[in-house]
């Protein structure tokens, strides 16, 4: 408990599995952001995955958002940024099968990204909802 409250003081993650998910795939996603429109230009894809820079955008404000759920106040809010991000990618993922073209169209969606909205949303879904605080 001293450990937790330290943590809550001086502004670390401490040790949870929600604040350690939300830090590192913030970390991840604000660096997939930024790095989008270096690598790729205007559009285009990186590695395997669509992208254009509103695609870049959001991937930058979450993995800030998850930076900052992660660090603010000892990671109180990490849990509820993992349960949210997963919602929203789950949510991402069924519009990506349904409205494709839309989505492609819109911010350069493809199947590679479709499978990996998923794969994300299990892993924000579980550890958000399973894990304790």
């Amino acid at each position: 408990m001293a450990q937790a409250t330290e943590a809550a003081t001086t502004g670390g993650i401490g040790d949870s599995p929600q604040t350690i998910v939300a830090v590192l795939f913030g970390a991840v996603l604000a660096l997939v952001g930024v790095l989008g429109p270096v690598l790729g230009g205007a559009s285009g894809e990186l590695i395997i995955f669509g992208r254009n820079y509103l695609h870049d955008g959001i991937h930058l404000l979450s993995g800030l958002a998850g930076l900052a759920a992660g660090y603010y106040a000892g990671g109180q809010y990490a849990s509820e940024y993992n349960k949210a991000l997963g919602v929203v990618y789950l949510l991402v993922t069924l519009l990506g099968f349904v409205l494709f073209d839309l989505l492609a169209d819109l911010i350069a969606l493809n199947t590679a990204d479709n499978v990996l909205h998923l794969a994300l949303a299990v892993v924000f879904l579980g550890v958000g909802f399973a894990l304790g605080e």
